[in-house]
């Protein structure tokens, strides 16, 4: 497999092959990982997609864990703070400040200590030709040309992608003409351990306190003062920064005025080639989630790609890919320009309206929680794609991405995270199910390569039969995620996301609706 680009989508979608024994070849065009700290934050998603490669506890290190959003007013009095919805309910911290260069680093390392996997700095892609099996990529390392032949190509390489530039892939969108200054700070004294989102329309402005005494600082520049792309200088950047604290420039990590797209990419493969991250979608920085929707994308397309390579898919399943991650996406791109309209707006009036809207629903408590709850963020269903509904009984887990409780598990009833039991292929929990149900919906799968396990919920003690995993409820968070299926069967795919759930009369109509996608011969 080639993996084109080791920033931190390609880093993680190359430490995620490796995880699942497929050979990977990462190539850079740059000398070494980046220097810039452009992404910022991590959720909790990422976090857990990174647990899939072994990588969470080190990656929460290098992290400022658990850290919300603040919003402010025109006036600078604080609105309310953003926290997420129920903590933990990933198995991770919701929020949660990094510094680029340290993730890079650290996922580098882990690529560098795993087998099967060749890195190549300071080269680049260029030219890809689609071959009978697979693609034939054209290298260029300081002049020097070489072909590799590699099964696929997933282009990881930013929002100047060479693969979507190579295979004709347009993007579609709005350019935003107006120009922030970002700056990097160290030295910073913030006791803060959140974001701030200052609303003032005369300069709207972010504040986000990182480790180490690290601070990053992004101004909305006036009409003359900035040009985007060009570096700015050391007195705008002290003037900016002086409400806040005292500078020097030795205390600038990095420093550029930006101007920000909101654009998608109008398909998302072609051939053989995959768009993940900036390649297929770029957003503004508002919602703190263009790292994490491309995160979300290796999560998505790398264990398809790994089942095909292995033999236990078809092509087709590859094909499911766009469909279940562009809506989410689009949908996060126009949340990102609606949020930064309405909090970093330069217009009195609308921060005026702004404050008072936000004031009145703080007064109610279910818009209260909305609100810091941060349940306005677009939620990611998966509409199409691996998803079977067999229309009986409530199926609104279909789509949806299971939580991630702690459970007991037996001999000795101890406490695991709910992935670690799932493992890393298809999942199929029986919730409070018969063993005669078992027996129906085993004869309908046939021998699928999936792990079955019996899911206990309330306060019964789980007992392993017939060779099935057995897990209770370690403190009800397992009954709230999966009460509204008792009594049926819940089709977990390898990124947490449900494709099915169902009786087991319904089995063989699963089976029907996922046998173009999976190898199931045989019987249980």
């Amino acid at each position: 497999m080639l993996v084109v680009g080791a920033g931190p989508v390609g880093l993680t979608a190359a430490n995620l092959l490796a995880a699942r024994g497929v050979p990977v070849v990462l190539v850079e065009r740059n000398a070494a990982t980046s220097d810039e700290a452009k992404a910022i934050s991590l959720d909790d998603e990422s976090l857990r997609t990174l647990q899939a490669a072994g990588l969470d506890e080190a990656v929460l290190e290098i992290v400022v864990p658990g850290t919300g959003t603040r919003y402010y007013d025109r006036r600078g009095r604080s609105l309310f703070q953003a926290r997420g919805p129920e903590p933990y309910r990933l198995g991770h911290p919701f929020k949660n400040q990094f510094a680029q260069p340290e993730l890079e680093r650290l996922l580098l390392q882990n690529l560098k200590d795993r087998d099967g996997v060749d890195i190549r700095f300071g080269t680049e892609l260029v030219a890809v030709t689609d071959t009978t099996g697979g693609v034939t990529a054209v290298l260029d390392s300081c002049g020097a040309r070489t072909e590799l032949r590699a099964s696929r190509v997933l282009g990881c390489d930013g929002g100047r992608s060479t693969i979507r530039e190579l295979t004709g892939i347009g993007m579609t969108g709005t350019s935003h003409r107006e120009v922030w200054l970002v700056a990097d700070t160290t030295g910073d004294h913030h006791e803060e351990r959140y974001g701030m989102h200052l609303g003032r329309p005369d300069r709207p402005t972010v504040i986000v306190p990182g480790r180490d005494g690290r601070c990053r600082y992004e101004f909305r520049l006036r009409p003359g003062e900035g040009e985007g792309g060009t570096p700015p200088d050391f007195a705008t950047i002290r003037r900016l920064v002086s409400p806040y604290r005292t500078i020097t420039p030795e205390q600038v990590e990095r420093a550029t005025n930006y101007t920000f797209n909101a654009v998608v990419a109008d398909r998302w493969h072609d051939g053989r080639c995959f768009l993940l991250g900036d390649a297929a979608h770029m957003m503004p920085p508002f919602a703190g989630q263009g790292l994490n929707s491309g995160i979300r994308d290796a999560a998505n397309l790398v264990w398809k790609v790994a089942e095909v390579w292995h033999g236990r898919a078809a092509e087709r399943l590859l094909d499911t890919y766009e469909p279940e991650r562009r809506p989410h996406a689009e949908a996060t791109v126009a949340f990102s320009e609606r949020l930064g309209r309405v909090v970093m707006t330069v217009d009195p009036m609308r921060g005026r309206l702004r404050d008072t809207a936000v004031r009145t629903l703080l007064l109610v408590p279910w818009s209260r929680r909305y609100l810091t709850e941060m349940r306005f963020r677009p939620r990611a269903v998966h509409a199409e794609g691996v998803v079977v509904r067999t229309g009986h009984g409530d199926e609104r887990l279909v789509g949806t991405q299971l939580p991630q409780p702690r459970v007991l598990v037996p001999p000795g009833l101890h406490a695991r995270r709910f992935d670690d039991v799932l493992g890393d292929g298809p999942a199929l929990l029986g919730v409070d199910v018969t063993p005669a149900a078992w027996e129906r919906a085993g004869d309908a799968l046939g021998s699928w390569r999936m792990r079955r396990i019996d899911v206990v919920l309330g306060d019964r003690l789980p007992r392993p039969r017939d060779g099935r995993q057995a897990i209770a409820d370690a403190d009800g968070r397992l009954e709230s995620a999966l009460a509204a299926a008792r009594g049926r069967f819940v089709l977990v795919k390898p990124d947490r996301y449900v494709a099915a759930v169902f009786p087991s009369a319904r089995a063989a109509r699963v089976r029907g609706a996922l046998a173009g996608y999976f190898t199931m011969e045989g019987t249980a």
